[in-house]
């Protein structure tokens, strides 16, 4: 197998993804083929640290937008993202992967605190990290907490997977001539309000000259196609 051309990766994944056609909670035959994807780009050699949504259970700024106090929402949906993190730290140990799960609010019952050298030392040891509860505050998204995790472990690349194959200039589903970039800097995501991530995220990954790769995760293989550098999406930079 073509090895990694990474040495640490940060994915992170949409917690809409692991609903898959349902809509919501958690579909366990799309969480077995994650599982798999995820496997067989560990087995390129790469390290890799996963930051999951919580979208597929709750979403705190949808239901802040309903009149919830955004504070509780949001911890609700850091709770959302502990319940993900475990159900795919079950599939990953299922296919074989050595997997911890660090928690960023305090849950000694069913996951690690979330101790920086820890999980650095976890993935040396080629075991996979899922940092769940966000940043363990509120008022920032998954997004800001993969981008910051990242950092923290000192990661080449975030790669986000989701449910579209890259960044358009428009929405795609809506607009049948949306272009879709090959590469595109964190400023022009900025100034155009591209989705890709929330602008925080962005800004932090800008000032760090972190390289983000997004790319479709509902096409099997293309976790390890990104790891070995394929060019399957869009890469801001």
């Amino acid at each position: 197998m073509k090895k990694s051309i990474y040495k640490r990766i940060l994915l992170k994944l949409s917690g809409e993804a692991l609903a898959g056609n349902q809509g919501t909670g958690i579909n366990t035959t799309v969480i077995q083929q994650i599982a798999q994807d995820i496997k067989l780009a560990h087995e390129t050699g790469v390290e890799i640290g996963l930051v999951i949504g919580g979208g597929n259970i709750f979403r705190g700024i949808a239901a802040s937008a309903q009149g919830m106090d955004r504070a509780s929402s949001d911890y609700m949906g850091m709770l959302a993202t502990c319940i993900n993190s475990l159900a795919l730290q079950d599939a990953l140990e299922k296919a074989g992967v050595p997997t911890r799960v660090q928690s960023a609010i305090e849950m000694a019952e069913i996951a690690e605190p979330y101790i920086r050298r820890r999980a650095v030392r976890h993935l040396e040891k080629n075991r996979i990290v899922i940092f769940a509860a966000g940043t363990g505050n509120p008022y920032f998204t998954t997004d800001t907490a993969a981008s910051l995790r990242a950092m923290e472990i000192n990661a080449e690349v975030l790669m986000k997977a989701t449910k579209v194959d890259g960044i358009y200039d428009k929405d795609p589903a809506k607009h049948a001539d949306a272009k879709r970039y090959d590469k595109i800097s964190y400023i022009d995501v900025l100034n155009q309000g591209l989705q890709v991530m929330d602008s925080t995220a962005i800004s932090l990954c800008m000032d760090n000259k972190l390289p983000i790769m997004t790319f479709d995760l509902a096409k099997p293989g293309n976790i390890l196609k990104a790891v070995q550098g394929e060019n399957i999406g869009t890469i801001v930079q």
